[in-house]
């Protein structure tokens, strides 16, 4: 991870460090004190230790988690909805905190038949609990990140900021999704050789 944040941003670095985490190869408690050392890539590391979360199941979730989290809305990941009656309805992605809503993320795996056919039964019991079920795209979550923020604006009863736009705007250029985050990965991993 050290080695990493050299070179790549703090998307990147959110997505290899939930995955780390979730796959036990490291503890939060580790990138601390790796983060601690004087060393190249340290300040990078220190600024996503906040940011992980061992929870996520892929890293399309993490890119939609550091979304909602750049956008100060408040969400629990793989947050368990039960019905009325206390009993298991689904397990969401994300849910944002204080409403009925889950945002998900939904990979192209979930219009293969078998899968649709489990998730289309799963979408019923969210709404006979009353629960909102908003399934979200790659493309989506990078290119569409305004019309997320404002839904859950809406939802949240609170006015539009743009600088929370600005914050999940920002991150993307400076990642591997961006054409200079590319580049500058790029540039230092020829200089490297």
């Amino acid at each position: 991870m050290l080695a990493a944040a050299r070179d790549l941003g703090v998307l990147d670095l959110v997505l290899m460090g939930d995955s780390a985490l979730r796959l036990g190869h490291c503890t939060i408690d580790e990138l601390v004190e790796t983060a601690a050392q004087r060393r190249r890539g340290a300040p990078m590391l220190r600024r996503i230790i906040g940011l992980l979360d061992k929870r996520s199941e892929s890293p399309w979730e993490s890119v939609m988690r550091v979304l909602h989290l750049a956008a100060d809305i408040p969400i629990e990941p793989q947050h368990e909805v039960l019905d009325h009656w206390g009993r298991f309805v689904a397990r969401g992605d994300l849910w944002i905190v204080g409403t009925n809503r889950l945002h998900e993320f939904d990979g192209g795996v979930h219009r293969e038949p078998d899968i649709q056919r489990r998730d289309l039964t799963r979408d019923r019991r969210l709404i006979e609990a009353n629960w909102q079920r908003f399934g979200f795209t790659k493309a989506q979550l990078v290119n569409e990140g305004a019309s997320i923020i404002a839904s859950t604006d809406r939802l949240l009863g609170r006015s539009w900021d743009p600088e929370r736009l600005r914050r999940w705007n920002a991150l993307i250029p400076n990642s591997m999704f961006g054409r200079p985050g590319r580049a500058r990965a790029l540039c230092h991993w020829r200089s490297a050789r």
